[in-house]
C-alpha cells in the first residue's frame, strides 16, 4: 500500500541507505543528503502523456488552480503587478470566460482600504478532500510588505459559494513574510502553511484558530545561498541580483502523516512527520532534528501527491513534469515547451487528470532588466495520467 506517500523510504529504499538523517530515532541529527537524483525516462521518448488546454489569459498573469469534485475551475491573479491586474480570485466558465470569486465585492480591494475582509494579493486556491475552498492570501501587493496585517487563510463553501471562516496571521508572520502555499488535513483538522518570505512553515490548529511558525531557523525552509537558478540558458535575476525563494511547494501525503516541501531556488526536498509540527511542546532545536532532507530532486514551484503516493512536481528548468514515485524514483511525465514556469497542481476528483498553471514568472520585465518576454498566453492544462 502506497498511501503513506514514501513510506519506503522509512525501508531504507533510497540506495540502501537511510533517508537524510534517521531522525525519527535521533532527534538531535543534521546529516545533509546529497543524493542527486535524476529523471529516469528520456523525456523525449515520452509521447503517451499529453497536454490538453482548458483555459488561457493573454493579459493577466495567474499562479494558482483549484479543480472541485464536480469539475468546477478556479485560479487566481496576485496583485504584483498594479498596471495589469483585474481580480484577485476567479472561477473559470465555459468558453474561457471568467467571473470574480466569491463575488465581486471581495475582489475589489484598493490601498488604503481593510484588507482583512477583501482579497489583497491571492497566491494559490487549494480545495480538499471534503471539496472546501481554502485561498492563501499574503496580502503582499507588488511583493512588498504585508499589508496591515491583512494575511489571512480563507475557508468558502463551494456550495453556497460563501465565506465561511477567515484566519488571520498577526503575531505569527511578520510583515516580510509571503504566505504561499497551504495543505489542509481535514482528518485532524489541521493546515500548513509555507512562507517563501523568509523561510517558515506555519501550522494552524483550524478549530482553535491557533497558528505557530515553525522551522524558521533551519535550513530545510531557507536556499542554498551557493545555488544558481539557471533558466532559459541564464541566471535569473531581480534588481541585477541573483533570485531566492525560500519555503514554496508544499504537499500533505494521503494520509496525513507527512509534510514534504521545498525552497523553490533549490533542488533539495524535505519532509517531516505531521505530528510533530501539531506538538506544540516540542522545542525549535528538537523539532528541527525529525526534518528528514530526501536529497536533490528539481527546481520546483508547486507540488501535489496523488492517492497512490506518487509526488508531481514541475522543472520549469527543463519545461516538464516529474513524477516522483513512493521508492523516491524520479520520472518524466511529460515535457512540452508550453510549460512555462509550472506552478501549481490540483487532481480531478477521480485522479484521472493533473491540472497544472504556467505562470511565465522567468519571462516578467521584474526579471529581464524591465523587458516583458512573455509570447504566449498564461495557461491552465490538464494532463491524463498513465
Amino acid at each position: 500500500m502506497l498511501a503513506a506517500g514514501f513510506a519506503a523510504c522509512n525501508n531504507n529504499k533510497l540506495g540502501d541507505q537511510p533517508a537524510a538523517s534517521d531522525a525519527s530515532k535521533n532527534p538531535d541529527a543534521s546529516t545533509s543528503n546529497n543524493t542527486e537524483h535524476k529523471a529516469e525516462d528520456n523525456p523525449n521518448g515520452n509521447t503517451s502523456v499529453k497536454l490538453e488546454q482548458v483555459f488561457a489569459d493573454p493579459t493577466y498573469q495567474l499562479t494558482g488552480v483549484a479543480i472541485s469534485k464536480s469539475g468546477r475551475l478556479f485560479t487566481n491573479y496576485p496583485l504584483w503587478t498594479p498596471s495589469i491586474y483585474k481580480y484577485a480570485l476567479v472561477e473559470v466558465l465555459p468558453g474561457n470566460k471568467t467571473q470574480p470569486y466569491p463575488d465581486a465585492a471581495m475582489n475589489s480591494w484598493k490601498p488604503g482600504e481593510n484588507g482583512k475582509n477583501k482579497w489583497v494579493c491571492v497566491q494559490a486556491p487549494y480545495i480538499d478532500d471534503q471539496d472546501v475552498m481554502w485561498v492563501i492570501d499574503p496580502a503582499a501587493p507588488k511583493l512588498d510588505k504585508v499589508y496591515q496585517q491583512s494575511h489571512k487563510l480563507v475557508k468558502i463553501n463551494l456550495g453556497t459559494n460563501k465565506v465561511e471562516r477567515t484566519y488571520t496571521f498577526e503575531g505569527v508572520a511578520d510583515e516580510h513574510s509571503y504566505l504561499n502555499d497551504v495543505r489542509v488535513d481535514t482528518k485532524r483538522q489541521f493546515a500548513y502553511i509555507t512562507n517563501s518570505g523568509t523561510g517558515g512553515i506555519v501550522v494552524l490548529d483550524l478549530k482553535s484558530g491557533k497558528a505557530r511558525q515553525l522551522l524558521q531557523n533551519h535550513y530545510s525552509v531557507h536556499t542554498d545561498k551557493d545555488f544558481k537558478f539557471i533558466i532559459d540558458g541564464k541566471e535569473m535575476l531581480q534588481d541585477g541580483q541573483p533570485v531566492k525563494f525560500d519555503s514554496d511547494g508544499i504537499a500533505l501525503s494521503p494520509d496525513g502523516n507527512w509534510l514534504y516541501y521545498k525552497p523553490l531556488t533549490d533542488t533539495k526536498l524535505y519532509r517531516i512527520k505531521t505530528e510533530f509540527l501539531r506538538n506544540d511542546t516540542l522545542s525549535g532545536q528538537k523539532l528541527k532534528g525529525y526534518v528528514e532532507d530526501l536529497g536533490k530532486y528539481v527546481v520546483t514551484d508547486g507540488m501535489e501527491f496523488d492517492k497512490k503516493g506518487n509526488l508531481y512536481l514541475g522543472d520549469p528548468q527543463n519545461s516538464s513534469i516529474v513524477k516522483i514515485s513512493p521508492d523516491l524514483k524520479m520520472t518524466t511525465l511529460v515535457q512540452d515547451a508550453r510549460l512555462i514556469w509550472p506552478d501549481s497542481y490540483s487532481l480531478s476528483k477521480d485522479g484521472a487528470y493533473l491540472y497544472v498553471s504556467c505562470s511565465q514568472i522567468q519571462k516578467t520585465p521584474e526579471h529581464n532588466a524591465g523587458i516583458n518576454k512573455r509570447t504566449t498566453p498564461y495557461a491552465i492544462y490538464k494532463i491524463k495520467l498513465p
